[in-house]
């Protein structure tokens, strides 16, 4: 009887765990201040999601909105009617793990105590490699930036996050150290990158690509 109560117990007591994790939302998106010394032209800004469209973790306008925030707050100028070219975002690999299982295994046969006093359940790991390309209102490719993050979020309570959480996390921590990565090449680049956009001239009206994401 009591080897029959064990599972359904485990798995309450780790539902309860799982909610009392920290909040992700406040770290997903959030882009640091680096700010290019020699602004971007206005610029379309896509996306194609790659391999990162499998993921468990991201959801499909996760890398989207991580690039524009990027591209909005570091790389360019305030947009206005205009736009000079595109700044593409093209995530080339993105591999996830889950390591812990010993942890895992703990915790079932302690009925998930080591959980409530703060140990994990087990990591999510995502490897990713990332391609930003800049392209001039011909589409002609004048630039390109490749950069890898790996991340690592604990599924843990009280110093972790949830089982839900902890994958989408990942995925968009790899993605942001990338495009860390990206930035200082950028930086090398922009004085050179903004004079070529700008010397080929805006988009045409017709030729700007209103699908600015692709789960491709």
């Amino acid at each position: 009887m009591i080897a029959l109560l064990r599972l359904p117990l485990s798995l309450l007591l780790a539902a309860t765990v799982l909610a009392g994790c920290k909040s992700a939302d406040r770290v997903m998106f959030q882009t640091p201040n680096h700010r290019l010394s020699s602004q971007l032209p206005p610029l379309e800004i896509t996306v194609d999601n790659g391999p990162m469209a499998f993921t468990e973790g991201a959801l499909p306008d996760d890398p989207l909105r991580v690039f524009r925030q990027e591209v909005g707050q570091n790389l360019m100028e305030a947009a206005d009617t205009s736009r000079y070219g595109y700044v593409k975002l093209l995530v080339k690999q993105a591999e996830v793990t889950r390591t812990g299982r010993f942890f895992q295994g703990v915790q079932m046969v302690t009925m998930m105590v080591p959980s409530l006093l703060g140990l994990p359940v087990e990591y999510y790991r995502t490897n990713v490699q990332a391609e930003v390309q800049i392209l001039n209102a011909h589409n002609d490719v004048i630039g390109t930036f490749s950069g890898a993050g790996r991340s690592k979020v604990r599924v843990a309570m009280y110093h972790g996050y949830s089982q839900a959480n902890a994958p989408r996390l990942a995925d968009m921590q790899a993605l942001r150290l990338a495009l860390d990565q990206i930035r200082p090449q950028l930086e090398a680049s922009a004085d050179t990158l903004r004079q070529q956009l700008l010397a080929t001239g805006p988009l045409q009206e017709d030729s700007v690509d209103t699908n600015t994401s692709s789960g491709q």
